[in-house]
């Protein structure tokens, strides 16, 4: 066997990542947990697609180990079914039995990666770190959005206005004349919508608007 590789372990025990595995063989799933928490990993196993869909989904960084073969639903049924409820935990199939057109299917459909029994332990371990930081990534990105939601939601409308202006580019005086304001108005709600959504400079404001998926407000503005 392979030397293990270290997965990334988490800072604090409310952040601690999870595998789940998706197996209808006792025996792989027994291996493949051994293997998981070996490197420190927690765990949880089940037997077939529909077992999954009934637990809830992990609130931490995940990935999904799938046999593609699966009673019932296949692995590539569960995948699909797991994309329409808008659950994004990242997927490694893996299978005796795969082949082009699967392989395809899956890696088309998101799958981090396509593994062949015997899986080497070294490949799968890598395959995990990969998908778990991925997962990691996503989610802070999905915090970080909702944290901007949340502040852009404080808003005043006049200040939106201005703030989707600012942020495409306008100057303040340009911005003035877009919603028929004094410049030193303009100044003020710029300063404000600067404090409210905690923004240190426009360059951080732009990336704001950019994640919010801010454009320039379009029509007459003015008031």
């Amino acid at each position: 066997m392979s030397e293990r590789s270290q997965v990334s372990q988490p800072r604090t025990d409310a952040d601690e990542p999870i595998v789940l595995i998706v197996d209808d063989d006792a025996s792989m799933r027994k291996a493949l947990t051994n293997l998981f928490e070996s490197v420190g990993l927690k765990v949880k196993a089940f037997g077939s697609a529909a077992e999954i869909l009934q637990a809830k989904p992990p609130e931490v960084p995940s990935c999904l180990v799938l046999d593609i073969r699966l009673p019932g639903s296949s692995g590539l049924d569960l995948q699909s079914d797991l994309a329409e409820a808008k659950i994004d935990t990242p997927i490694i199939f893996i299978t005796g039995h795969g082949d082009i057109p699967m392989t395809v299917q899956a890696m088309k459909s998101g799958a981090v990666d396509f593994l062949t029994k015997p899986v080497r332990e070294q490949d799968l371990l890598d395959a995990v770190r990969a998908a778990i930081e991925r997962d990691r990534k996503r989610r802070d990105l999905d915090k970080t959005v909702v944290d901007l939601r949340s502040r852009f939601e404080n808003l005043t409308p006049r200040e939106r206005d201005v703030l989707a202006l600012v942020t495409s580019g306008l100057l303040n005086k340009q911005v003035a004349g877009e919603l028929g304001l004094a410049e030193i108005t303009v100044k003020i709600y710029r300063g404000q919508v600067m404090r409210k959504m905690g923004a240190k400079s426009l360059a951080d404001l732009i990336r704001m608007s950019e994640g919010l998926g801010i454009s320039r407000p379009k029509g007459n503005l003015q008031t």
